[in-house]
């Protein structure tokens, strides 16, 4: 099931999506309350919408803004300034009608970039078909990650333990056009690039004369918090 999630985000998101402004995260279980605070933690704006007043009032005051409303009934979404967003992640667990016609809703307002939450394949299928740019499946530890994706700061992000991780990113302009022993980045960021993928060629080592080149894509690895300093670089 992680093979699948993973392919499934690898091919939506390449080019990934520009996001703008605040980021509507429906359903605040498990999955969306946790993709929804890594989100705030990153520094984004995020409206959370869920039809439990509990859930609600639990994240009150942790998201920037905290709704109660049936997400699928279009006028609702309308009502809540919703049609303005560039992305929405339907985070609905076990209610599979809700979650289907919350992304039919969308679809409707012509939401660019619609992130939806699966429970099963056919319910992954249905998501597809009425209109979910972007399908993902339940895992526990998938929120985190989801939310470096969904912002299309990240095309893969991997947690090997709680403090160290790799990624899977577009070469930084900055280092664009240098070959990666001039790039000083061991000692500027404290990460190492494991390998690199040039444009139209596969996967191969990384080493200190490999050119670095514009729409290359590279695997990094470090501490989190110097892997989230790399990828906020300019890509």
């Amino acid at each position: 099931m992680a093979d699948k999630t993973i392919h499934t985000i690898l091919g939506g998101l390449r080019p990934a999506p520009e996001h703008q402004g605040e980021i509507v995260v429906i359903g605040l279980g498990r999955f969306g309350s946790t993709l929804a605070t890594t989100l705030i933690e990153m520094g984004h704006e995020v409206l959370g919408v869920d039809i439990d007043g509990e859930r609600v009032q639990r994240f009150a005051e942790v998201l920037t803004h905290v709704v109660q409303a049936d997400t699928t009934n279009e006028q609702a979404l309308r009502q809540l300034g919703i049609a303005d967003a560039a992305t929405v992640v339907v985070g609905i667990g076990t209610d599979i009608e809700a979650s289907v016609l919350t992304t039919s809703a969308l679809s409707d307002l012509k939401i660019p970039n619609i992130w939806a939450k699966a429970m099963t394949d056919p319910h992954g299928r249905i998501l597809g078909l009425v209109g979910a740019h972007h399908v993902v499946f339940p895992e526990a530890e998938m929120g985190s990650r989801v939310a470096r994706l969904v912002t299309g700061e990240l095309i893969e992000y991997f947690a090997l333990d709680d403090d160290f991780v790799l990624i899977e990113m577009f070469v930084p302009q900055n280092l664009a056009g240098m070959r990666l022993g001039d790039t000083d980045i061991r000692a500027r960021y404290r990460v190492t690039v494991v390998c690199i993928k040039p444009e139209d060629s596969p996967f191969t080592y990384a080493e200190s004369a490999t050119l670095l080149g514009k729409g290359d894509l590279i695997v990094v690895a470090g501490h989190r918090a110097d892997i989230e300093q790399f990828a906020s670089v300019e890509t």
